[in-house]
Formats: structure tokens, C-alpha cells, sequence
């Protein structure tokens, strides 16, 4: 039984082509192989997940701009809204000088004036509280 049974033909020719005894192939080279395929994924999730951290760090500084931008920009708008009040322009043209128009005249497409205009009231009699 420990004997092989010789080959005839094709398949001595095939037999042939294999070597005889047990292939012992290296495994130095294969255990480096696969020594170095893992050290280089490591390093690549190690840079990946670096990346990683570095962006989210730039996204929460853009955040927290955006948010002290968007704080800044409701300001002014309060601040434009109660200036462009009624009360504060007309508080505002008093203190310039400003008096209101008196009843205005309108012209017409034809060039007819409509209306009649009077003139503005003295500044005196427009002085109140």
C-alpha cells in the first residue's frame, strides 16, 4: 500500500510537469507580504481617520462662526428696523430741520396740473412735544 502506482501515457506526461516529492515553498517571503499589507493598511486608516478628525475640527470652527455671524447680522437688522421706524425719522428730520410738505400738485401725461399746492408751514407752528 505505500507504493505508488506507476503512470502510463497522459498522464506519466502530466505527472511529469509536477515535482515529485512535497514543494516546501518559502514562508519568509509570504509572512512579509503579509506583514507589510497590514502595516500599510494601518497607516492608511491612521491618515484617513487623521484627515478625518482635522475636518471636523475645521467644521466646528465654521460653525461657530457662522452661528456669531448670524448673531451679528440680527443685530444690525434690529438696529436698521428701529431706525426706520415712523417715530424715529420723524424724530430724526426734527432734529434736522425738516418740516412736513404741505399738500402736493400732481401733473398729468397731457401736462395738466392736478391738485392745488400750498406751501410747506413755518417750522415755529410745527414745534411740538
Amino acid at each position: 500500500m505505500g507504493a505508488k502506482p506507476e503512470l502510463r501515457g497522459r498522464a506519466a506526461r502530466l505527472a511529469r510537469l509536477f515535482p515529485a516529492g512535497r514543494a516546501r515553498a518559502a514562508r519568509t517571503p509570504f509572512v512579509l507580504l503579509v506583514v507589510l499589507l497590514l502595516g500599510g493598511g494601518l497607516l492608511c486608516l491612521l491618515m484617513l481617520n487623521s484627515a478625518l478628525s482635522e475636518g471636523s475640527f475645521k467644521l466646528d470652527d465654521l460653525q461657530k462662526r457662522t452661528k456669531n455671524l448670524t448673531d451679528e447680522e440680527q443685530a444690525l437688522q434690529r438696529d436698521i428696523d428701529s431706525y426706520s421706524s415712523p417715530d424715529a425719522l420723524q424724530r430724526r428730520a426734527r432734529e434736522l430741520g425738516m418740516v412736513p410738505g404741505g399738500d402736493p400738485a400732481f401733473l398729468g401725461p397731457d401736462g395738466s396740473v392736478r391738485g392745488v399746492p400750498s406751501a410747506a408751514p413755518s417750522a415755529a407752528a410745527l414745534s411740538g412735544p
